[in-house]
């Protein structure tokens, strides 16, 4: 086994010597400057990995290289977007990187209520509320039919929450949940979260599943044939 660190790149605060002085000797990260669905240049990728190595370590995991919206609802450029993830992969196996993730989920690939809770020690980690994430959901973002989603003792515990929370507060919690982070597109705006969740809604459970198989149908052999 191999002891790895999450890594967010150059711009990380967290430097590859600190990873190293904490005792990992691998690296889990990706290459978070380019756009999602462009294709990832074989020199960007062997410029990372140089740079990790060079600190004494190993880049072990990609993680991950960010699927396109198109992919996953089947709109817009889609196909070039399928064949920019395969020269990715490409750029990758060639690097001799093997082991790449992936994520499929639609609009918010991963999220938290809170970017900066403190621990007792001191230090700060990210956290998940559900009760603050019900209170955005129903209450703030107020997206259609959110309240179907929740038990009714969730929902009179977010309100309850939602009553007591500042206009700051309120921002605050908005921001950490559509912010943006690494391994996903980007950041949303209200309109425009609500708006790409009624697209996949509309889209429906069997159809976004076809589109994953038709996805990894498409990006499996690429990764085989690259030794990813």
């Amino acid at each position: 086994m191999q002891e790895t660190w999450r890594w967010f790149g150059p711009d990380d605060p967290v430097s590859l010597e600190n990873i190293l002085q904490a005792g990992a000797r691998g690296v889990v990260t990706s290459l978070h400057q380019i756009a999602t669905g462009d294709a990832w240049p074989l020199d960007q990728v062997l410029a990372r990995k140089a740079l990790i190595e060079n600190a004494g370590l190993k880049w072990s995991v990609v993680e991950s290289i960010p699927i396109h919206s198109d992919i996953k609802a089947r709109t817009g450029n889609y196909r070039q977007y399928i064949e920019n993830y395969k020269a990715s992969l490409l750029s990758v196996g060639q690097a001799g990187v093997t082991t790449v993730c992936y994520n499929f989920m639609p609009v918010l690939d991963w999220t938290r209520t809170q970017l900066m809770y403190r621990l007792p020690n001191a230090s700060h980690a990210l956290r998940f509320e559900m009760t603050d994430f019900a209170a955005y959901d129903l209450f703030i973002l107020q997206r259609v039919d959110a309240q179907n989603d929740y038990s009714p003792e969730l929902i009179e515990t977010a309100r309850a929450r939602f009553g007591i929370m500042s206009n700051s507060e309120r921002e605050l919690l908005e921001n950490n949940i559509i912010a943006g982070l690494p391994g996903g597109e980007g950041s949303y705006t209200r309109d425009s979260l609500r708006d790409s969740i009624e697209q996949f809604i509309a889209l429906g459970v069997e159809a976004y599943r076809e589109h994953l198989f038709t996805f990894l149908r498409e990006v499996i052999p690429v990764a085989e044939a690259a030794g990813v």
